[in-house]
Formats: C-alpha cells, structure tokens, sequence
C-alpha cells in the first residue's frame, strides 16, 4: 500500500515541479509577466493541475496517467505559444482552464448515465444539426467554411461532431447483432459518414475530412463482418481524393508545395521550407526560448507549432513530445483493448484512433512527410475550441477506463 501511493504521487509532484520550471522560464523570457495578471494566471493553472490530478486520483478508479500526458503537452505548447504573442498565450491559459473544466464535466457526466449507448438516433440528428448551423451561421475562413463567430469567441462545430461521430460508431457496432436484421444496416451507416464527408467537402475542409475518414474505417476494419464494405470505403476515398485533387485548387497547391517545396520557396513553398530550416537551426538542445525566429512562419501558433518548438527548445523536445503522444495513444489503445463493455471500447479506441490521426497528420505535414493540412496539434496548438473539444474527449476516455477488464492493469 505504502509503495502504491508513492507510485502515485510521484508523477503528479513531477509535474507540479515541471510546471513550476516552466513558470520560471516563462519570466525569464519575459519580465513584464510579474508586471500584469499573467504571472497569478499561471501561479493559478498550475494549482488547478495539480488540484486535478489529485481529485482525480480520488474520484475515478481508471487510468492515472493520461491526464498527466495532456499536462505535460499542454504546458509545453502554453509556453511557446505565450512566447510567440503574450496575448494569444493569455487566452490560450483560459482555454485550458476551461478545458480542465469540461473534462471534469464531461466524466460526470457520462458516469452518471449508464444508457449512452441508446441514443443513435439523437447523435445523428446533433450531427447534422451543427452542419445545418455553420452553413447557417459560418463564416469563411482561409476558404473554409467552417467556423462560427460568437461575439469575440469563434467556435469550429466539427470538433464537436468529430466526437459524435465516435459515440454514432460506438453505439451501431455494440448493438451490431441488433442492427443486423434490417439488411443493409452497415450500408445506412456507410451513407450516414459519408454524408458527413460530402458536408465537410462542401465546407472545403478537407483535412477534417481526412481524420473523419480514419475514425470510421479503422472502426470499420476492426468490428465490419463484411469485408465487402471495407474495399467499397477505400475505392470511395480514392474517388473523393480525385474529385478533391480536380475540384479544390489549394489541394493542388500543397501537393506542388510537398512534392517539391524548393521549387516555390517564395509562394505556397514558403510554409513548409520556413519549417524546416526553423527544426535544422534549432539542432537538438535548440536556440533557446526567446531567441528564435518562428514569427518566420505563417500560422505557426496553430499549424506550426511543433517546428517552432524544435527551433527554440530542440529536437530532442520534439521527439520528447512525439513520445508523449505515443504513449498517450499507447493507453488509449489499451484502455480499449481491456474495456469490459463494447461500447466503451469502441469508444476508447475512436477517441484514441481520433488523437492518432489528427497526430500523425499534422506532424507529417510539419515534417513534409506528408502533404499539410489545415489541423491542430492537439492540446499545443493555439485554438479554444480544439481544447475544449480534446479535453470533452478526454473526458469520455477517462470514464472509458473505469471497469476494465480484471486481466487488464489499470495503471500500468
């Protein structure tokens, strides 16, 4: 018992220890944090983490870690983003609080309701529902539209259907006998995702697409009888790929800026080459925080984060944060995989297929391992609603690992 709770405590003093060493770098780089309510901010964050790790300890019986990986991942993108512009890092520590907040929330909420698996039918209409409100209410941005403005606060209503997409698959293929009787249950569904590409397609948000394509066939691969249905979901993306390749011009951009950056070093080149050489300068200890020049990259507080991190803090961090995520998704994995009940189990594994994917691309893109699409990193990038979203799925993950299997290991 007594090593138990050392195991227990000691990574939550770990962080509490990292997080103050962060707050000292962040003062370091920028003395007028003790001149404003920054500084009381982040004293105030770093008590809520703390705070939240051992409530959590105390109230759920399920994994003990995952939370702790998003705190390191959090603060790490907390303070680079701060660097970057002091303004969007002060909303960002709001947007964390908040976070922490709905995840608390969220595993409420879905530990007092014991029938989330019955509401297929109300998924599907929540789902379409916010599609209808951002052809509605959206705006355009970057030629997408696909975000909601709220007064001073934009809202992207695909975060949120991402999530109800999951809770749509978890809740058809646990009941995948019931479903079965009608004959062309599997095929309902298929059109239902699909439906929701064409709206994503129409919104031009292709890289949410993308991610939303990965959820549904890995689900797919993983509970589909009929192995029909997988060939007939990879000719169908093929075909989408064509149409998007064809139809949408900045698709045809970055597959010139991926195949061959160099050659458009000065137009839609630029990005991706701007990061790359911010990752060479930065080595593998980096410049140091504060004495890089991320501002070199468009959109690096969302889209290129991670390139600035490796310029200014070292690649051996990037490969820190890499393993962080894989660990994170490792757990996920497992939570899955020892999960007693079929719908949390495909609930853990969407959520962490969810995570994997969004991971995969746009650190592929950063990396121009793959081509670039417009998506966060998650819980670093700079973007209120892709936190609260993440950490609503966090949250639906943490309840996941509650009842596991009794061959599973809760914290190891």
């Amino acid at each position: 018992m007594f090593m138990k709770k050392i195991k227990l405590k000691t990574p939550r003093r770990l962080l509490f220890l990292f997080m103050i060493m962060a707050t000292i770098l962040l003062v370091s780089y920028d003395k007028t944090v003790l001149e404003n309510f920054t500084i009381k901010t982040v004293l105030g964050l770093i008590i809520l983490v703390y705070i939240s790790n051992y409530l959590l300890n105390k109230i759920s019986s399920g994994d003990r870690y995952i939370f702790l990986i998003i705190s390191m991942l959090f603060s790490i993108g907390l303070i680079m983003i701060y660097r970057i512009n002091s303004y969007l890092g002060t909303k960002q520590l709001i947007w964390i609080v908040v976070g922490v907040i709905a995840f608390f929330i969220t595993y409420i909420i879905m530990k007092k309701n014991k029938n989330w698996d019955k509401y297929i039918l109300l998924y599907i209409v929540a789902g379409y529902s916010l599609f209808f409100m951002t052809f509605l209410f959206g705006s355009a941005t970057k030629g997408a539209k696909n975000w909601i403005n709220l007064g001073s606060i934009s809202f992207q209503p695909a975060e949120l259907i991402k999530i109800i997409l999951i809770f749509i698959l978890a809740s058809y293929y646990s009941k995948k006998e019931k479903y079965d009787q009608y004959k062309y249950a599997s095929l309902g569904l298929m059109g239902i995702v699909y439906s929701f590409l064409i709206l994503l397609f129409l919104q031009r948000d292709l890289g949410m697409a993308v991610v939303f394509y990965g959820i549904f066939f890995c689900i797919q691969y993983i509970y589909e009888d009929d192995r029909r249905l997988l060939f007939l979901n990879i000719l169908l993306f093929l075909l989408g790929g064509l149409i998007g390749y064809n139809f949408f011009g900045h698709v045809k951009v970055r597959m010139q800026s991926w195949i061959n950056p160099w050659k458009y070093i000065e137009r839609q080149g630029y990005q991706i080459t701007q990061s790359l050489f911010a990752i060479a300068e930065g080595g593998f200890f980096g410049t140091g925080v504060g004495k890089g020049y991320p501002d070199f990259i468009p959109e690096v507080h969302t889209d290129f984060i991670f390139a600035a991190i490796c310029e200014e803090m070292g690649t051996l961090v990037g490969i820190g944060i890499i393993m962080l995520f894989l660990i994170f998704v490792y757990r996920g994995f497992k939570i899955g995989i020892t999960q007693k009940d079929k719908f949390y189990r495909i609930l853990a594994l969407g959520i962490s297929i969810s995570f994997g994917i969004q991971i995969f691309i746009i650190l592929g893109g950063v990396l121009k391992m793959i081509p670039l699409t417009g998506i966060t990193l998650p819980f670093i990038s700079y973007g209120g609603s892709s936190m609260l979203t993440s950490f609503i799925a966090l949250g639906v993950l943490q309840r996941a690992s509650e009842d596991i299997d009794e061959n599973g290991d809760k914290n190891g």
